[in-house]
């Protein structure tokens, strides 16, 4: 049976104002938590998930160069498209730019949900398969009244009650339909979800969560900041990750994230690139998630001569998506030749650019074999690293 391809619009077009405290700061969406741009969080936290099959930001088309600057190697992460002048206006851009391949199902989130959690997302994905769309929801616990802005008119019974959440699923056909129909409409709607039901399509409820907030004024960052530090039990994890790739004729070895010139290039399934190789099983095995070839197995042909940064920036995304941080990483060489010390200050840069750390949390280290077994012949090179990561506890 043929899997389902799943595609995910963040809506970012948004100016991210309200959010602003002094008027000096960038919109809320590429404003930093915990030292990660807030976009960034939410789109890691679906690259994290192997069944996700494309993330298509939506834009405000005055951020371009602001979206330049987050960085991501991973090939499902598409480039943005600009979005409209009202939320619903947005999404329905997005939703046409995936007409052209369009995918089974899609899920439509918040930018300014960074917290999302994997459980709340399969949660949404598994309820299509009986629902025309899905939306995570938590009940209602503070009596609710309604007003006409001087007095109570009535009390609500709570218990009908629920605040909805993004991600937001649907079959993709059905909500491209109803979204072009109330494009058309007279009224503007609060989310896709009712834009759904307004077009008759049967919408479930799942399981929503507490954490999954939605950052709208400046007071959020700090109840944000405080999740990520201080709500958390963390625990540190410590990983290992060993390679080995063997040369071939050729012109250049990757190694690090760069290249540098030498008389043979590494054989491999990919760019071959051992430092890397070594560095993503490193936080893997920190995470117990395995390995390379369980996430990228060799046998697909799609990661033919693909950059390893892709393998390792999904690790990281992992990480994000379990509100974890990178404590430090190290990586030692081993190789006779090409020499490493000219190197390595451009390979700690780009993994920290990978990895979206500072440098400093960064260590390359090479040695020879003294000349011994197949390193010391000039065969190959071999390639050990570590990991250490801080993550919530959750036993």
């Amino acid at each position: 049976m043929r899997s389902r391809s799943i595609a995910v619009i963040v809506v970012a077009a948004g100016r991210g104002e309200r959010a602003s405290i002094s008027g000096n700061e960038p919109p809320k969406q590429y404003r930093p938590i915990n030292g990660v741009p807030m976009l960034s969080r939410t789109i890691q936290a679906f690259l994290a998930l192997p069944n996700i099959s494309l993330v298509l930001p939506v834009i405000h088309a005055d951020h371009a160069k602001r979206y330049d600057e987050l960085h991501s190697d991973d090939p499902r992460l598409s480039g943005p498209v600009v979005g409209g002048t009202t939320r619903q206006a947005s999404v329905l851009a997005g939703l046409q730019f995936l007409v052209n391949t369009p995918p089974d199902l899609v899920l439509i989130h918040d930018a300014a949900r960074p917290f999302v959690e994997p459980a709340v997302i399969e949660a949404v994905i598994a309820a299509l398969d009986v629902s025309d769309a899905s939306l995570p929801a938590i009940a209602v616990t503070d009596t609710i009244k309604r007003s006409d802005g001087q007095r109570v008119l009535a009390t609500e019974d709570r218990r009908t009650l629920f605040a909805a959440q993004t991600p937001q699923g649907f079959r993709f056909p059905a909500i491209l339909s109803a979204h072009l129909r109330a494009s058309a409409a007279p009224q503007q709607f609060t989310d896709d979800a009712e834009i759904a039901e307004w077009a008759g399509m049967h919408v479930s409820l799942t399981p929503g969560s507490h954490r999954n907030i939605k950052i709208t004024h400046a007071e959020d960052f700090n109840r944000a900041t405080n999740l990520v530090e201080n709500t958390m039990q963390m625990e540190t994890r410590v990983g290992t990750g060993f390679d080995v790739h063997a040369f071939e004729n050729g012109e250049s070895v990757w190694l690090g994230g760069i290249e540098i010139p030498h008389d043979r290039k590494l054989k491999g399934h990919s760019d071959a690139d051992v430092a890397l190789h070594a560095l993503t099983d490193a936080i893997y095995g920190a995470l117990g998630e395995g390995d390379i070839g369980s996430h990228f197995p060799p046998s697909d042909e799609q990661w033919r001569g693909a950059a390893s940064s892709i393998f390792l920036q999904h690790a990281v995304a992992m990480i994000a998506a379990r509100s974890g941080r990178i404590v430090n990483l190290d990586v030692t060489i081993v190789c006779e030749k090409p020499k490493i010390g000219p190197h390595v200050a451009d390979m700690r840069a780009r993994i920290a650019e990978i990895c979206q750390i500072s440098a400093s949390r960064v260590a390359i280290k090479a040695t020879t074999s003294e000349q011994l077994g197949f390193t010391g012949r000039e065969e190959g090179i071999v390639a050990m690293a570590s990991a250490s990561i801080e993550i919530p506890r959750q036993d």
